[in-house]
């Protein structure tokens, strides 16, 4: 198939990238390649992609409506996987039009492009952030996720919406996934694992919201990987069984379905700081701060969906993860780390 992959250079459009080319698919990725963070990691990851001839590169920002259409119209993909957005719950306190114009704007560009071009599925990422105030655990996609508490939230669950109202009226199959907190090798330097590793490493202190009692489902990056390779396979149906007047929020009367795609075992983050901490043979210098506006303290997939309809559960424990994690960030910035630290440069 030739599938258009957006956010080819991000963390987890280059690892969905790689997993369909891997199995010979036709990819093409989609990226404006924006100064967020580090440009050249964006770069390294792309040069990894293009070391396959069945990968090609646009470099194109989203929201540019002409430059989108002429894309899909050349193109005429089979299916896409829409994983561009501008991330970062508290970077949206700071830039909220950035999100806007990211998540909002140009997603209705992909689902435009999906309408007039027949696309056979369109699998898009949504976040866990969506959940926002709920508190009742674990987070099931069965319940109302109405009440978000940063406006990064707000646009995901806005991009729920939207593919609902194509599904509806242009039988557009869509699939969108919540990711619960992504982490591993060659991840966003702006997210917690990359911050605390660096920072343990050149001995500078580190920023432990919430006095370090957070709860994260955190997900390594393999297993999303593959539940999005794995949903793309199955393109959303309608659901026989789904009623107006007891509306389900996970599916429709049109191919539309949502998704949690976590590992289903949150970690307290002071064990995943104590992870690194092993991993690196180091202590780290802990300065204990409350909780930010916009985070939410807990979050836990219910996961039950996933594995009855897609037969897949994200399986890698955090301890592996998170090894995995720093060997690859050592051997990437040449960091060497503490003797007798687990699997030594």
């Amino acid at each position: 198939m030739k599938i258009l992959v957006t956010g080819a250079a991000g963390f987890i459009g280059f690892h969905t990238a790689l997993r369909l080319l891997a199995r010979g698919e036709e990819v093409v990725g989609l990226d404006n390649l924006n100064e967020y963070y580090d440009v050249t990691l964006k770069q390294a990851r792309l040069a990894q992609l293009t070391r396959s001839p069945r990968f090609r590169f646009e470099r194109l920002d989203l929201a540019d409506e002409a430059g989108i259409a002429a894309l899909f119209a050349r193109e005429q993909f089979e299916r896409v996987v829409h994983l561009a957005a501008q991330a970062g719950v508290r970077y949206s306190l700071e830039a909220p039009h950035a999100y806007v114009r990211s998540n909002v704007t140009g997603t209705l560009t992909v689902l435009e492009g999906c309408r007039h071009h027949r696309v056979e599925h369109l699998v898009y990422a949504s976040t866990s952030s969506v959940y926002g105030a709920n508190t009742r655990m674990p987070f099931s996609p069965h319940e109302i996720a109405d009440h978000p508490l940063s406006l990064y939230a707000a646009t995901k669950r806005a991009t729920e919406l939207m593919a609902h109202t194509y599904s509806t009226l242009f039988k557009l199959p869509t699939t969108g996934l919540r990711f619960f907190t992504v982490y591993g090798p060659w991840g966003r330097p702006d997210m917690a694992l990359f911050l605390f590793t660096r920072q343990i490493l050149e001995g500078k202190p580190i920023d432990v919201f919430n006095h370090g009692h957070h709860r994260r489902d955190f997900t390594y990056i393999d297993d999303i990987a593959e539940g999005v390779v794995r949903v793309l396979d199955r393109p959303a149906r309608p659901d026989p069984h789904w009623r107006g007047d007891r509306p389900d929020p996970a599916t429709s009367q049109a191919p539309f379905r949502i998704y949690n795609l976590g590992n289903h075992r949150p970690v307290e983050l002071l064990r995943y700081i104590e992870l690194i901490e092993e991993c690196l043979g180091r202590r780290a210098e802990k300065r204990f701060l409350p909780l930010q506006p916009g985070d939410v303290p807990e979050t836990y997939a219910d996961i039950g969906d996933l594995a009855t309809d897609v037969g897949y559960r994200p399986e890698t424990p955090v301890e592996v993860g998170v090894r995995r994690f720093v060997e690859w960030f050592c051997e990437y910035y040449g960091y060497e780390r503490a003797p007798g630290s687990p699997n030594p440069r």
